[in-house]
């Protein structure tokens, strides 16, 4: 898919003058265009779909829905969406959440201009942006965590599976497709393919065909 020629940037912030400020300051960068401002949580997943942002900047502690739990909601519908949080507070345990809510970067508010800049960019392609100062504070501890966990759970069990992804694996393994498994569970394709994810990686499978033979061994399906 081509790049646009504006990325379209909507705020979310419950400080009317730090949305002003930041409309005022990215207004002024030739491919950024300011679509929309609002001071919720509530507002922004209200307007989401009548805006259609390609980036989001959020902030965390609102009144109401806190801004994981908006960029939760919104990810869930439209994945494609890119939503970094702006936080007065480097706190491990908001970063940690955010990025299990599928954050694509997360800065302080005292960020520089230039690395704001950056970081909006660097979505749009497709990367995570974090500056330093989030780094070196929680991601070597979180990855050696999820590094850890992942080894574990190799040879996970089915009882380890949600309910939802044990309808998701019998179904997929039954040969029907991601549309076909969507229909029958009422869920959206999307939602399939991050159940199929999930279910891959906690049973330490690689691909559709491990996960057949999986369901073959386990007596999900017969031959």
């Amino acid at each position: 898919m081509s790049k646009p020629d504006k990325i379209k940037v909507a705020l979310v912030d419950d400080h009317t003058l730090l949305r002003d400020a930041l409309a005022s300051m990215l207004q002024q960068i030739d491919d950024i265009q300011i679509i929309g401002s609002v001071s919720s949580g509530e507002e922004i997943i209200n307007k989401v779909q009548a805006l259609n942002p390609h980036v989001i900047l959020m902030d965390i502690m609102m009144k109401g829905m806190s801004g994981i739990e908006a960029t939760r909601w919104i990810k869930e519908r439209n994945s494609a969406i890119k939503v970094i949080l702006l936080s007065s507070e480097i706190k491990k345990e908001f970063v940690t959440a955010g990025i299990q809510a599928g954050i694509d970067g997360y800065l302080p508010k005292d960020v520089e201009k230039e690395s704001l800049i950056k970081a909006i960019h660097a979505v749009m392609n497709g990367e995570k942006y974090f500056n330093e100062a989030i780094t070196s504070l929680v991601f070597e501890d979180f990855y050696k965590k999820e590094k850890t966990t992942h080894n574990s759970q190799k040879h996970l069990q089915l009882t380890d599976l949600s309910k939802r992804e044990m309808e998701v694996l019998s179904l997929i393994a039954e040969g029907k497709s991601n549309k076909e498994v969507a229909e029958t569970l009422f869920i959206s394709t999307k939602t399939v393919d991050t159940h199929k994810m999930h279910i891959l990686d906690k049973l330490g499978l690689k691909n559709t065909a491990e996960l057949v033979r999986y369901a073959i061994k386990n007596n999900l399906i017969s031959l």
